[in-house]
């Protein structure tokens, strides 16, 4: 099963895709997590991706395409994958189908978890994090609050609410969102690929109605 995930920051996509990759037995490739690897591993295409990085510029839609290659190419995704994160635009879209055609491993099924800005806004600024790096728990300060508030249940370490997730830049995060990465909702329903889930609920709810989502009578085809 190839499955894309869409969905505004702060829907969950990142937490229901671990699930789904552990469940499906199939990884779950973010291009933030390929970026780094690509990088770390020195490869043709992660030296050119670090070559822009280094500049703090964002990394163009033909190595971000050639990094996805590498990856969905390899043996580990010969079962699957799940796609989170990209593409976020149009373009990236049209150039990752045109790649998916050259390597025969077209998109079986896009899931869009739906919810309203408003809610994601809550969801977003009451998000506490785990600055230690070798940890980076997520807790929350209603939904998922650490035992006394202030520190990591795990490390120790005391929480920080990231800068991104301060309610000035998640606004500027969902006008982004919703100018650039929306209009692929209607690009994948005239494909009829897309499927919508409700992303207003508890995570095992969600979690479930992406599971029923994906039973075989409800997508056509995993060739």
């Amino acid at each position: 099963m190839r499955l894309l995930f869409l969905g505004p920051p702060g829907a969950g996509k990142g937490t229901q895709c671990k699930k789904l990759a552990e469940v499906l037995k199939i990884p779950h490739l973010s291009s933030g997590d390929l970026l780094r690897d690509a990088v770390k591993a020195g490869s043709d295409v992660g030296n050119k991706a670090k070559s822009f990085m280094d500049k703090g510029e964002l990394v163009p839609d033909n190595v971000l395409i050639d990094m996805f290659r590498e990856r969905l190419s390899s043996k580990q995704c010969e079962s699957g994958f799940i796609l989170d994160g990209f593409p976020r635009n149009l373009a990236q879209a049209k150039a990752l189908d045109a790649m998916l055609d050259e390597i025969k491993k077209s998109l079986t099924v896009v899931l869009n978890i739906q919810i309203p800005d408003h809610l994601l806004t809550a969801r977003i600024t009451g998000r506490r994090t785990c600055p230690n790096k070798s940890c980076n728990a997520v807790y929350h300060i209603n939904f998922k609050p650490s035992k006394d508030g202030k520190h990591c249940d795990l490390c120790g370490t005391e929480l920080v609410q990231r800068s991104d997730d301060k309610e000035d830049l998640v606004k500027e995060r969902l006008k982004v969102y919703n100018e650039q990465t929306a209009p692929l909702i209607d690009y994948y329903d005239g494909k009829l690929l897309l499927r919508t889930i409700d992303g207003d609920g508890e995570e095992q709810a969600i979690f479930a109605d992406i599971m029923q989502t994906l039973n075989p009578s409800s997508v056509s085809s995993q060739s």
